[in-house]
């Protein structure tokens, strides 16, 4: 039995194992990682022998903590990234490959139309009716999105954006505030089964579901990479922010806005970013926060896209798909039952 785990950012580490009756036999760990000492790699392997199948990340990395010598050092990789090579080639933990996932890049429509089609869509995956899915956003106006625990007059100056029409709505996920406009941000939805993510920590879970974008922007020239918590950057600055929301256990919401071309002074005239949140970013100004994919790469918006689409299949797998009819009358319903209306948006004032 054969089992990989890619650390984000890290090694690739591989378990091959035989399960006799019941229990772990024959354990090889590989990968092109660093050990020292080098006998220690001996050691993790013998310690997993006859370990029950049914063992938790936590039960293997128990084990294996147990089993180290005083100041072995693991680089490149970690004791939780062989506990889910393990449990991968045991067929229990999956993998993206695991999953005939669908690939949504349809029309645009109106903010909250986006976000009543990511709780339909995600309901429609947790319930099996639709495989896993990755939707790429198509903005139809200028909007500030401002996060599900976020103070509206903290962080929107109201009347601001009454005066440049752009919209105002709340969506399901916390972090913070984002400012769109029509062709100005690159914005997308993944829809995913948690068992992808069932081993990770929370926090582990945002890199490892944003692993291919990364892929996809290093192949066109930026050198991305992941900023905890849920930053993609850049040696150039930030590119974008990502936010989660669990659905039923069995499903994750994961979805990214990534700036293309951002009217950063607008941008400011109807954010009210603070000081201190500038400071934890290292920056002066709001302005230079938004460092665009189009400077970076010079691509066409939708040339990045397409690039951020193959990346995804030759990673991944995936098939076009479409939002069903039903679909989008359930997500209309849900527009004027909660993402359009008063008591949503201000429900913390």
């Amino acid at each position: 039995m054969h089992g990989e785990y890619k650390v984000h950012g890290g090694k690739l580490v591989v378990a091959d194992l035989e399960v006799v009756d019941g229990a772990m036999s024959a354990v090889q760990i590989a990968g092109d990682f660093f050990l020292e000492p080098a006998e220690a790699l001996n050691d993790i392997c013998l310690s997993l022998e006859g370990m029950p199948v049914e063992s938790s990340v936590e039960d293997i990395t128990s084990k294996l903590k147990k089993s180290l010598p005083e100041g072995a050092a693991l680089i490149g990789f970690s004791l939780e990234a062989i506990a889910i090579a393990v449990r991968r080639a045991l067929g229990v933990s999956k993998s993206w490959r695991d999953y005939e996932w669908q690939i949504i890049d349809s029309e645009a429509v109106s903010p909250a139309m986006h976000l009543a089609l990511d709780d339909v869509l995600a309901n429609e995956v947790a319930s099996g009716r639709r495989a896993p899915t990755l939707r790429f956003w198509e903005w139809d106006r200028a909007a500030v999105i401002v996060g599900a625990f976020q103070s509206l007059k903290n962080e929107v100056d109201l009347q601001a954006a009454e005066e440049l029409n752009v919209e105002i709505v709340r969506r399901v996920t916390g972090g913070g505030a984002m400012f769109v406009e029509k062709g100005t941000a690159i914005t997308y939805s993944l829809y995913a089964p948690t068992d992808l993510v069932a081993d990770m920590s929370f926090a582990d879970s945002y890199a490892f579901l944003d692993n291919w974008v990364l892929k996809a922007l290093n192949g066109l020239g930026i050198d991305a990479y992941y900023k905890p918590l849920n930053d993609i950057t850049s040696s150039k600055g930030k590119i974008g922010g990502a936010a989660q929301k669990r659905y039923h256990r069995n499903t994750v919401l994961h979805h990214v806005t990534m700036a293309y071309d951002m009217d950063a002074a607008k941008m400011m005239q109807v954010l009210r970013i603070g000081r201190e949140k500038l400071s934890d970013k290292g920056t002066a100004s709001a302005a230079k926060r938004v460092d665009p994919v189009r400077s970076q790469t010079g691509m066409e918006r939708r040339a990045v896209i397409d690039q951020m689409k193959e990346t995804f299949v030759s990673l991944n797998g995936g098939r076009e798909g479409q939002i069903t009819p039903e679909e989008y009358a359930a997500a209309e319903k849900l527009v004027k039952e909660k993402f359009s209306t008063k008591e949503w948006l201000h429900h913390i004032p």
